[in-house]
């Protein structure tokens, strides 16, 4: 363990390290905001203030803080706390519900970046690390933390399991930030009125977050905002009674922007996100000015599957060396886009790269809207030529009548059903124009 380490005592909402309860932190602090990760605490973020102002996180268990969590198979997975029967495979930063920490293997803080790397613990078993790593890399700039975070996988079970929803990442406030806001409409970044969302959990609401945002504030509407960039599912709520409590009373706020991903035994699963603490007003400023600029889809999958998920259909794992080899199911493979929300005029042709060896002719392509999932009217046919060369298929989606409007995701299923010996391999899925090589 190297780098800059300091304690951070949570009395007076002040830092001292005069006193034995002093928790071990690492934090930042640019003379604006101040955040603290807590060394005896996997590296998870415990502290996150104004420069004079009190701690907004809570902390009353392992399973709080804002930390990585992420879900995958088999489930059930161990002999689960009889709290949680039935859970998943789910490392996360913390520690477990045994009250088990995270063990912390690499920890450094130059005053500009921290950086900690930890062996997570499995949260619904009895001291059982996960048998990965997460590291987490923080630095400040105004009132906003830029967070990035790593999952490295190395799991002896060898099975890619399908996709499931992950939290990106669990954020939990404490009680006085108890108002909880979004935008949620169909003309984000507009500056059309914002949401509260009204829901006492667990279990928590879920909403789409149009405009990749979510926001917990106190009377005053100030409090903190985590963006994700791209991301457009959102769960939270608050738990307990509103408007009281600090960070290790019961009372909490939670919000967590969403996506399902698969995690390969041995993938190396990136993603970051900003927190930024001030008002509400400001908290959706920064994310309208750090949104996505291009929406409009544009995978090309020369290491990652760029969040495409699958029913029905494999892959050849992580990493993809180039492009997807896809093993289909023997009833309807499909293959599912991430959620992206692009005006239709703006795209109006769809290429995919893809070499075909099976026995069909015929693939399919849709498209949904918002508010509503993939359907027979929203859908394109097309011919493929299965020679196992690679092939441009260009789909005119502008000629279709039911694509117009806000578009918010692709489905593409390759062949209506699939044999023994069949694979397709695909470079890309874009808007953008390609050729045949």
């Amino acid at each position: 363990m190297s780098g800059q380490i300091l304690c951070l005592s949570l009395i007076a909402s002040t830092l001292a390290c005069s006193t034995a309860q002093a928790e071990r932190m690492s934090v930042l602090d640019n003379g604006t905001i101040r955040i603290g990760i807590d060394l005896d605490r996997g590296g998870s973020i415990t502290f996150f203030a104004e420069k004079e102002g009190a701690n907004t996180i809570n902390s009353r268990d392992f399973g709080r803080q804002i930390q990585q969590s992420y879900y995958g198979g088999p489930q059930p997975f161990g002999t689960a706390h009889p709290g949680w029967k039935g859970w998943p495979w789910n490392p996360i930063g913390t520690g477990d519900v045994y009250d088990h920490s995270s063990r912390i293997v690499e920890h450094s803080n130059d005053g500009k970046t921290l950086h900690v790397k930890t062996i997570p613990m499995q949260w619904a078993l009895n001291n059982v690390p996960g048998d990965c790593t997460f590291e987490t890399w923080i630095r400040l700039e105004g009132r906003a933390a830029h967070v990035r975070c790593r999952l490295n996988n190395d799991r002896a079970d060898k099975t890619t399991y399908p996709a499931m929803s992950q939290e990106l990442p669990a954020v939990y406030t404490v009680g006085t930030l108890y108002r909880l806001f979004t935008y949620d409409g169909n003309t984000p970044f507009t500056g059309a009125p914002l949401r509260q969302i009204q829901n006492a959990g667990p279990p928590w609401a879920g909403w789409k977050g149009t405009e990749n945002w979510a926001a917990l504030v106190d009377d005053q509407s100030r409090g903190v905002g985590v963006i994700h960039p791209g991301v457009y599912t959102y769960t939270g709520g608050f738990h307990d009674k509103p408007g009281q409590g600090g960070p290790k009373d019961n009372s909490t706020g939670y919000m967590s922007p969403v996506r399902s991903e698969i995690l390969d035994p041995n993938i190396h699963y990136e993603y970051h996100y900003d927190l930024v603490l001030d008002t509400l007003d400001a908290i959706r400023a920064y994310a309208v000015a750090h949104r996505v600029k291009d929406s409009r889809p544009d995978a090309h999958f020369g290491q990652d599957r760029q969040h495409w998920t699958y029913r029905n259909a494999t892959d050849a794992g992580f990493p993809t060396n180039g492009e997807l080899r896809i093993k289909p199911g023997r009833d309807d493979p499909q293959l599912i886009g991430p959620e992206q929300w692009w005006a239709a005029e703006s795209a109006p042709k769809l290429s995919i790269r893809a070499a075909y060896k099976t026995q069909q002719r015929r693939a399919q392509l849709y498209w949904s809207v918002p508010g509503q999932g993939f359907s027979e009217d929203r859908r394109a046919d097309f011919e493929i030529v299965a020679d196992g060369v690679y092939h441009t298929y260009e789909i005119d989606l502008a000629s279709r009548p039911t694509y117009k409007g806000t578009i918010t995701g692709l489905r593409f299923d390759p062949i209506p059903a699939g044999a023994e010996g069949d694979e397709i391999r695909i470079e890309s899925i874009s808007w953008k124009p390609a050729t045949d090589r």
